[in-house]
């Protein structure tokens, strides 16, 4: 088989495609033969050593798949050869074939395509634990997506519209608010490029108090932080949340008195965290996003798709920003 290696911590560049044998499923593993990975951020992080992660090289990137089992290990259980999956390696996925635990896959319908399943696990799960378990949104209330074109920013802004909010889109062109609103945001507003000095830090939280109402947004989803956090915390009502999920714009400096003013919380975001530690509800929560993704409730969006060999240039195009939505890769 063939496999996008990292051999060394660096840039999408240094990736190489090799020939390797053909992995054999351990016990209660299963081996997929991959159709399509979906690209994340923190592939951008892993093959430079800046990931919660570090996998021993060499190691293949690509967290999330859709493929067909094709071997079982001893003690497989439920899925058969011939079923099509999506698994969550967090790592092996830019591979012909891989080896993972019958636990970490999940037997797919056919109302859900490829794409459209490789693009469920990281970002909308990240979301859907976003908005439930750690934002505590329900209906009725208001939520600022910072980074609202991005992978997990586009499913925040659909899964907070079929939740019941009123869902408010922030990015940083009239183009990725606009595929946005087509998502089910209500209203939208074009941020501007960090750094941000004061006077426009308060031009940024004016504009999200008049586009919130006078109490101010309840929970805001921050994937971009750096300059964009503290207005977005000055506009936050009272006992609001603040869920900050990524940093691409650098890492945020808060004066710890607007918490206190405001009675609000600011609330970390770590999905793959979570998910070790409760894998029965991360399995309940994809069996619902399949389900949603299947009746239309959520239309993952794929910006671009690339053959393996061109794996390294995908995890490029993520890295540089200009994605709307997710970024796929082919075999």
């Amino acid at each position: 088989m063939k496999a996008l290696l990292s051999h060394a911590p660096g840039g999408p560049e240094t990736l190489v495609l090799r020939d390797l044998p053909d992995p054999e499923p351990g016990p209660a593993e299963v081996r997929i033969a991959v159709r399509t990975v979906g690209i994340n951020f923190p592939d951008t992080l892993i093959i430079e050593d800046k990931y919660q992660f570090r996998p021993d090289r060499p190691f293949a990137p690509g967290a999330e798949l859709v493929g067909v089992v094709d071997a079982l290990g001893d003690g497989v259980s439920d899925l058969r050869v011939g079923d099509r999956v999506m698994a969550l390696p967090m790592w092996g996925a830019l591979a012909e074939k891989i080896c993972i635990a019958e636990t970490r896959c999940h037997r797919l319908p056919d109302a859900v395509g490829d794409e459209q399943a490789a693009c469920l696990q990281m970002t909308y799960g990240t979301a859907l634990y976003a908005l439930e378990q750690r934002g505590d949104l329900t209906e009725g209330e208001s939520l600022l997506v910072l980074g609202a074109a991005g992978g997990v920013g586009l499913a925040a802004v659909e899964l907070g519209a079929a939740l019941g909010a009123r869902v408010i889109a922030a990015a940083s062109s009239e183009s990725k608010v606009g595929v946005a609103r087509d998502h089910g945001a209500s209203d939208s507003l074009v941020y501007p490029e960090a750094p941000l000095e004061r006077a426009a830090q308060k031009q940024l939280s004016d504009q999200i108090k008049h586009l919130a109402g006078a109490e101010g947004v309840d929970v805001v989803m921050d994937i971009v932080v750096g300059d964009y956090t503290e207005p977005a915390l000055r506009a936050t009502a009272w006992g609001g949340r603040v869920l900050i999920v990524g940093f691409p714009a650098g890492i945020a400096r808060i004066p710890a008195n607007l918490p206190l003013l405001k009675s609000c919380d600011i609330r970390g975001i770590f999905w793959g965290g979570a998910i070790e530690r409760d894998w029965n509800r991360h399995r309940t929560d994809m069996a619902r996003l399949v389900d949603m993704c299947a009746a239309g409730q959520i239309r993952p969006r794929v910006h671009q798709t690339f053959p393996l060999a061109e794996g390294g240039a995908a995890i490029r195009a993520l890295s540089e920003r200009g994605v709307i939505g997710k970024v796929c890769v082919t075999l």
